[in-house]
Formats: C-alpha cells, sequence, structure tokens
C-alpha cells in the first residue's frame, strides 16, 4: 500500500489549495478514504472522510463550508479543496486509509497560511 500526497505550499489568508493523494497497491474502489492534519504541538485531526463510491463526505464544523473531499476511481486519487484559508489551517496534511485493522499513512504534505 502506497500512498503519496501532493499539493501543498504556502498560500495567503483567504486563498485556496487543492491536495492529491495518488493511491496504490490496493483496490481503491473499495475503501473509503480520509484525510488527517496534524498542526505543530497539537494531535492529529480528521478533516474529512469520503465512502469508497463518493456518494457520501463527512467534514468537521472546523472545515465545513471551506473544505471539500472528493475521489476519481479511475485515477486511484483522493482530493481535499481547501477554500477560505485561514492560519489556524497551518498543518502537515495527511491521508488515510484503514484495511481489515490496519491504518496506511502518506507521508504527509505540508500547508501554511500566512501573509
Amino acid at each position: 500500500v502506497q500512498l503519496v500526497e501532493s499539493g501543498g505550499g504556502l498560500v495567503q489568508p483567504g486563498g485556496s489549495l487543492r491536495l492529491s493523494c495518488a493511491a496504490s497497491g490496493f483496490t481503491f474502489s473499495t475503501y473509503g478514504m480520509r484525510w488527517y492534519r496534524q498542526a505543530p504541538g497539537k494531535e492529529r485531526e480528521l478533516v474529512a472522510t469520503i465512502t469508497r463510491d463518493g456518494g457520501s463526505t463527512v467534514h468537521p464544523d472546523s472545515v465545513k463550508g471551506r473544505f471539500t473531499i472528493s475521489r476519481d476511481n479511475a485515477k486511484s486519487t483522493v482530493y481535499l479543496q481547501m477554500n477560505n484559508l485561514k492560519p489556524d489551517d497551518t498543518a502537515v496534511y495527511y491521508c488515510h486509509v484503514l484495511i481489515l485493522v490496519r491504518g496506511y499513512w502518506g507521508q504527509g504534505t505540508q500547508v501554511t497560511v500566512s501573509s
């Protein structure tokens, strides 16, 4: 199983970024996917969940209305569109998949929101 995130960077407050997570080594279309983030000195936080067919998504109140998770099963890729970014969104963002009882993580991509 391999998860490779990309798309992070430095953005000004109010800006947008789209993160991508390319998956391989498992049958992507049969598993739900998640995005997490971890800011310095804080615990890892779940920011988005999507079902295997993309028909249902969940976002916590902290990002609801600003972040949108989506997926392209033909490309084995999950996305996180982030709009109206705030300094508090600064973190390393990780994608995650749970297969049977084991969780798999990517290496993460840094998102920094600063003027």
